[in-house]
């Protein structure tokens, strides 16, 4: 596979320009995500309203994969409820594992589509799914 394909512009324009990526002043929740195998490390920042996620970050290091799918699933759960957001992290993780056959179930996703071809690289299939199983512990913690 041919790495150009899977670092898409959009992908490295949230990896170098990510608006997310800064503590967040107030959180009510903070949840850590750490990868072993390649060393990616985030911490997930989030705020709520009701069951609302009004405002999230992160902060960490890692790979341009980890970091920008973090900041792409900040912009998609801003806004979202809880129960939405647990939605989208399935629907995330099953496009990865090439579960979706049907394409329109995956516009939801919006600009996380852009990851899709990751799960043709499975050394970077951690590093995709980071952050998004990170909100999944969070999210969980909080119900």
């Amino acid at each position: 596979m041919d790495l150009n394909s899977v670092y898409t512009e959009l992908i490295m324009e949230h990896n170098k320009n990510s608006r997310n990526k800064h503590s967040l002043e107030g959180a009510d929740l903070s949840e850590h995500g750490h990868n072993p195998s390649c060393g990616d490390d985030i911490t997930l920042e989030l705020k709520f309203d009701e069951d609302i996620i009004s405002d999230a970050a992160f902060t960490g290091s890692g790979c341009a994969i980890s970091q920008a799918s973090t900041s792409i699933m900040i912009d998609l759960i801003k806004g979202k409820s809880i129960e939405e957001a647990l939605e989208l992290v399935e629907t995330f993780i099953a496009m990865i594992k090439k579960d979706i056959k049907d394409p329109q179930e995956l516009r939801k996703l919006k600009d996380a589509m852009a990851l899709k071809n990751i799960s043709n690289m499975p050394a970077r299939v951690k590093c995709a799914v980071l952050s998004w199983y990170t909100l999944k512990e969070a999210l969980n913690e909080r119900n």
